[in-house]
C-alpha cells in the first residue's frame, strides 16, 4: 500500500526533487540547499528540481542548465526573462499568471522585475552554472 502524506507543503518552503525513478522527495529550503542537493542526489544527475521563488528586484546573475530545458512559470507579478542567443539578448515579457517560458538547454538567462514577482521553476539541475555576466 502506498503511504500518503496528508500534510500539504508550501513550495516556497519545501522544494520537490523529481528523482530518476519518477518519485518526488520533498527537500526543506535552507541556506545550504543547493550545495546539499548536489551532495544528496549524486550531483543531481537525472534529477529535476521543482521550486518557487519570489523576487522583488532583478536577478543578480545569469544561469544556464546543460542537462535540459527549464520551464519558468509566472505565478504572480510580472517579469521579463532575458535569454542570451547567438543573435543577442532576447527579452520575453511574462505578465499573466499561469503563462510560462521554456528556456532551451544551455541558454544563458536572467530575469528583470519591476514589482514583487513569484515564479515556479522546473529545472534540470545537473551542471547548472551561474555567472555575473556570460
Amino acid at each position: 500500500m502506498t503511504k500518503v502524506n496528508s500534510n500539504p507543503q508550501m513550495l516556497a518552503e519545501v522544494f520537490a526533487v523529481l528523482k530518476p525513478d519518477q518519485r518526488i522527495q520533498p527537500v526543506p529550503l535552507t541556506p545550504e540547499i543547493y550545495t546539499n542537493l548536489n551532495a544528496d542526489f549524486a550531483g543531481f544527475k537525472n534529477h529535476v528540481l521543482i521550486s518557487s521563488h519570489e523576487f522583488s528586484e532583478d536577478w543578480s546573475s545569469w544561469e544556464r542548465h546543460p542537462a535540459g530545458d527549464e520551464l519558468v512559470m509566472l505565478l504572480s507579478g510580472s517579469a521579463t526573462l532575458v535569454l542570451r542567443t547567438d543573435d543577442g539578448d532576447r527579452p520575453i515579457d511574462i505578465t499573466e499568471p499561469g503563462s510560462y517560458v521554456i528556456v532551451p538547454r544551455n541558454t544563458w538567462h536572467t530575469a528583470r522585475v519591476s514589482q514583487a514577482t513569484r515564479m515556479l521553476f522546473v529545472t534540470p539541475g545537473e551542471g547548472t552554472e551561474n555567472v555575473e555576466e556570460p
